[in-house]
């Protein structure tokens, strides 16, 4: 008997290569390209004389990327050089977009400093010459603090019932007449506002109250002022109830908990840090306008702790009227001004974070 063995041949797998690993573009290949790009572009733009810091680190970014992709391609090939040219597009176009926000803080901060002191925060311009180097803005500080503050008070409860009744309950045309509405006063401008409460309210209303005589007050302002506020807050606050998931609703209707308490309880906590958030924006809005707190307040030089009687001042305006001064202490006036009016608004935004934060919904 003859056996036969049979032997399967199957065929060998394709040897390994001695590493997985792929080439790569040493680290410090990118700062050197990123330092040769803006010498380069300082030499270019200085050289030629057509520009400054700016359009240097303008013309750096693009020779930076150019050169990244020029290297990368070399050793990494044209796929690994594209992921990071365009990784690099990203990250130098965030710069781009912080250089005027750190400009505009460089600006004023290093501008602003010349008056922080206890003279421009305890006393006002009454009574300030061309030639005084004293004077400060007190009156102007009260009056931002009660227009706003005021504005903020009417704006805020309104906005957000509006807001709630949208979301919650609106349907049909009504609901879209206020959705329309409210996306046309976003964009009216601060002087149709402040013309609005001055034919209204100053020439027609307060008549009434004041024998006969107009009469221009931090209070109008406030009114002025929260007609541009409105708008913010009813729209912030119908995207962030729109955001709250519905399981959060169906979960408390299920408990038999009512409507306007699910609303108070779940859907508002849940929503209140992004609320707070547009809050704060109206507010931002409301405290750099000068228009029509000129128009309805009339400005001044002293102090007037009352909104409701004679003329009242604020930060913006100050900023305003000092920047048009021809005295040639106006424009420290001016820049302290400003940079108290934005660590002001920056101030009130942290504070405002930290109470959403603490009073959120317990996750």
């Amino acid at each position: 008997m003859t056996t036969t063995t049979v032997t399967n041949h199957r065929p060998r797998p394709p040897a390994q290569p001695a590493t997985l690993r792929a080439r790569r573009l040493p680290a410090y290949v990118a700062p050197a390209v990123a330092v040769v790009a803006l010498l380069a572009a300082a030499g270019i733009v200085y050289g030629a004389g057509i520009g400054g810091p700016v359009l240097v680190v303008v013309v750096a970014a693009l020779l930076y990327l150019t050169g990244l992709f020029v290297a990368a391609n070399a050793v990494e090939g044209r796929r690994s050089a594209r992921n990071r040219t365009w990784s690099a597009l990203i990250h130098s176009a965030f710069v781009l977009a912080l250089l005027p926000l750190a400009s505009v803080v460089w600006t004023l901060v290093s501008k602003g400093v010349e008056r922080l002191d206890g003279n421009f925060f305890g006393t006002s311009m009454n009574n300030i010459g061309a030639r005084d180097a004293n004077g400060g803005a007190y009156h102007a500080i009260v009056g931002t603090l009660e227009q706003v503050g005021i504005a903020t008070l009417i704006t805020v409860p309104l906005g957000v019932l509006c807001a709630i009744y949208v979301v919650e309950y609106g349907r049909g045309r009504f609901a879209f007449t206020i959705r329309f509405f409210v996306d046309v006063m976003t964009g009216i401008p601060s002087i149709v506002a402040g013309l609005f409460i001055l034919a209204f309210w100053v020439l027609i209303v307060s008549p009434v109250f004041n024998d006969g005589r107009p009469g221009f007050s931090g209070f109008a302002a406030a009114l002025a002022l929260s007609v541009l506020m409105l708008p913010t807050v009813v729209r912030s606050t119908e995207e962030m109830l729109r955001l709250v998931p519905a399981p959060l609703r169906e979960g408390a209707y299920a408990l038999g908990v009512p409507k306007w308490k699910t609303i108070l309880r779940v859907v508002l906590p849940t929503a209140m840090p992004g609320i707070v958030t547009g809050v704060m924006l109206a507010i931002a809005r409301a405290a750099g306008e000068t228009a029509p707190v000129l128009l309805v307040a009339g400005g001044g030089a002293a102090i007037n702790f009352n909104p409701f009687e004679n003329n009242q001042s604020s930060l913006a305006l100050f900023v305003y009227q000092q920047a048009g001064d021809a005295s040639k202490y106006s424009p420290a006036r001016a820049w302290t001004a400003a940079l108290t009016l934005v660590a002001l608004v920056l101030i009130l935004t942290i504070a405002a974070k930290l109470l959403a934060r603490r009073n959120r919904l317990a996750r």
